[in-house]
């Protein structure tokens, strides 16, 4: 009941922002965009977008080498198969999928590959939000979403903060972990969290050193750097132009906009803030459109048609999600008997 209730709940969200810009578009003059673009720029947007994927795995691999060096041709599979489970199941079931697949193949505990995973969506925030604010004084950010980047950027930084003290203070978090669950935890409960705390505690040592947090920090800039070059690209396909910084501004909001929950593929989440944006620096609302769909898609199809290569080949079905998790259960019940 609770997944059926969190897939609703991101439906609805995702018909909200759909409702938003729809009826301020007229659809005849989108179609009539859509059919005279020029979309072999969208190749060499494709090509970039996979090179930032490499970018993606290399920063993966980097955070989970204290818990076993992975060769990148191995990790980039697993990396395209969690963006195949995002892109088509509800809820960003993705990067449960691609923890899950590493553990089937190198492995490596799900706890602690879940905060790696973690800790990527937190600097991917972090970079979208350093967009948004790199581009304010040229591109100023649309009235609509003033609100969302307030709270999002305070989320964000109390989450870094706090994910940072844990890892370059382990003893103080241990023994705070230790006090809270001595009290509130009953004894075959306490035997399996504390297993979990530990395992999600080595997943966080990639954070134990400032040098390291400015690698992945530094890695996720050039990824999302990437994909606005591909924004760029796309935006050739049509007769319009904005700047650099305002394809960076649409990137920041759009990708934030992502992290609330929505339908499969992020529809509406993606495509009214994108749209909003373009018609805030000048562009028509219907072009806007076209645009921002045209993008979606080729952002969408190239990686979610390699990652379900890799899901097949792997042999996956999702009840192999619901076989781990009881296995999971059982092994803890062992464990505590």
């Amino acid at each position: 009941m609770k997944r059926y209730a969190q897939l609703l709940i991101g439906l609805l969200i995702s018909a909200f922002f759909i409702y938003l810009v729809l009826p301020s578009l007229h659809l005849p003059d989108v179609w009539e965009s859509l059919q005279t673009a020029n979309y072999w720029w969208i190749l060499p947007g494709v090509g970039v977008y996979f090179l930032g994927l490499w970018a993606r795995t290399w920063r993966w691999h980097y955070m989970l080498r204290h818990l076993k060096p992975i060769p990148l041709r191995r990790l980039f599979p697993v990396v395209c198969i969690g963006y195949f489970g995002n892109n088509v199941y509800p809820l960003r079931a993705g990067e449960v999928i691609r923890s899950y697949v590493l553990k089937r193949k190198e492995e490596i505990a799900m706890t602690s590959s879940l905060a790696t995973v973690i800790l990527e969506r937190i600097f991917d925030g972090l970079v979208m939000l350093l967009f948004v604010f790199l581009a304010l004084p040229f591109a100023p950010l649309p009235p609509n979403f003033r609100n969302l980047v307030i709270i999002l950027t305070v989320l964000l930084l109390i989450a870094t903060a706090v994910f940072i003290w844990m890892a370059v203070r382990p003893q103080r978090v241990a023994t705070f972990y230790s006090w809270l669950a001595t009290r509130l935890l009953p004894g075959r409960v306490r035997l399996r969290t504390d297993d979990l705390y530990e395992r999600f505690m080595q997943g966080l040592q990639s954070l134990s050193s400032g040098y390291d947090v400015l690698m992945i920090f530094g890695t996720s800039v050039v990824i999302w750097l990437m994909e606005t070059v591909k924004y760029w690209f796309v935006m050739h396909a049509f007769p319009f132009e904005v700047s650099f910084l305002v394809l960076m501004l649409m990137n920041g909001l759009v990708n934030l906009a992502t992290t609330l929950p929505s339908a499969p593929g992020y529809i509406g989440t993606f495509d009214g803030p994108g749209i909003e944006t373009l018609f805030a620096f000048g562009v028509e609302r219907n072009l806007a459109a076209s645009y921002t769909f045209t993008l979606h898609a080729a952002l969408w199809v190239p990686v979610t048609l390699v990652g379900g290569y890799y899901f097949w080949r792997e042999q996956l079905r999702w009840d192999d999600f619901s076989k781990a998790k009881k296995a999971r259960e059982a092994a803890d019940s062992v464990e505590a008997a």
